[in-house]
């Protein structure tokens, strides 16, 4: 059972390979994988770098959330995660257990550690929520002197070379 929840991002790597579930047999579709995050920093007296004990996670993902993450992800992969952690309690061999458990909200991989090539899926809807969000891709930035947010992209921007052809 939980009992206390919290928002939280987590960066780590995938400890065990994410598995599906119900994902043909008409239920809610739910991803789980273990993530291991281990605390890293540079000890100037001895000039090493040096880790703190690594955490884990059980990750549970739901809906296209999970649909995505498990086509996505690999056991091995730098992530960062996003989500509401809870604890789950339960009685073990060895007696009462505790999990740290982040149900995510948003994942991906970590761009830190190499590239990624981001394809939209059939549904807009964003994991977990009826709506979809808005989608901005054809708006660009306003510069800053003339006022900030987002405005139509009405015009493509000038090539390079003709630009600099018009400013000489």
């Amino acid at each position: 059972m939980s009992t206390q929840s919290l928002d939280l991002t987590v960066v780590g790597w995938i400890g065990t390979e994410p598995r599906i579930f119900h994902e043909s047999d008409g239920g809610v579709p739910y991803a789980s994988f273990r993530l291991g995050s281990t605390r890293r920093w540079f000890d100037k007296g001895e000039g090493v770098w040096r880790d703190a004990q690594t955490e884990w996670f059980h990750v549970k993902a739901f809906r296209t959330l999970a649909l995505n993450a498990a086509r996505s992800l690999r056991k091995g992969d730098p992530v960062i995660v996003q989500g509401v952690l809870s604890t789950e309690e339960w009685a073990g061999t060895d007696g009462p257990r505790t999990t740290l458990v982040l149900d995510a909200v948003a994942l991906g991989p970590n761009l830190a550690f190499g590239s990624s090539h981001f394809a939209r899926t059939g549904s807009s809807a964003a994991a977990g929520s009826d709506e979809a969000p808005a989608d901005v891709s054809g708006l660009e930035e306003l510069p800053d002197d003339e006022g900030a947010g987002l405005a139509p992209a009405d015009e493509p921007e000038p090539e390079p070379e003709l630009a600099l052809a018009a400013a000489g």
